[in-house]
């Protein structure tokens, strides 16, 4: 068994009329697991345009996905906000656009989706190594970082916090007075403030 007789690549084989030793696939066959019926979901596309939703819900968990799958694979060139100054740019690679470019804001989200597929400019093609529910999954996460760098106010629902502002009635004093010394670690109070040592 250790010795088999075997053809190298693209040698000629007179067993067979066409005289190849590598046999074509089965016309109609399917290889198991990569049926692809959903052209959408496998694509991005409808048609030969980019689609703008997600082919199933989003939730918590394809967002805490998506975040995990980016901060892997995209984040090294993307940055971890999505900035476009990624730990491997910061070392000499090529500069990516940020996603908070407006093009890339109004950009669908098949787009993104497209593009982990396929590959785009200096960017080479993730298909092997991200799975198409996880391309997916990144997408809608860029969607998240657009919105949590772009948003506004108004943005915000009646009624709800915005999370930079502190509750009405909680002051909270400022980490620099107006000469610039710094308010967080105070001087130590002197001996009449009733610091004094004792034995």
């Amino acid at each position: 068994m250790q010795e088999q007789p075997y053809y190298r690549p693209l040698t000629e084989n007179t067993f067979y009329a066409d005289k190849r030793s590598a046999r074509p696939l089965v016309g109609g066959t399917v290889a198991r697991g990569h049926l692809d019926a959903d052209v959408y979901f496998y694509s991005g596309k409808i048609g030969s345009n980019d689609g703008d939703y997600l082919p199933f819900p989003v939730t918590a968990e394809v967002l805490a996905r998506g975040q995990q799958r980016f901060n892997i694979y995209c984040s090294p060139c993307h940055g971890e906000t999505g900035d476009g100054n990624g730990m491997v740019v910061q070392r000499g690679f090529k500069h990516p656009p940020s996603y908070h470019i407006e093009r890339l804001r109004q950009a669908p989200l098949g787009h993104f989706f497209d593009v982990m597929t396929n590959g785009y400019g200096a960017m080479l093609d993730y298909a092997e190594q991200v799975q198409p529910a996880d391309r997916w999954a990144i997408a809608a996460y860029i969607r998240a970082l657009q919105l949590s760098q772009n948003a506004s106010p108004s943005d915000v629902l009646p009624g709800q916090q915005i999370a930079s502002e502190p509750p009405q009635g909680i002051v909270i004093p400022p980490l620099y007075d107006t000469h610039g010394s710094t308010t967080a670690n105070p001087a130590p109070p002197t001996p009449e403030q009733g610091s004094e040592r004792k034995p």
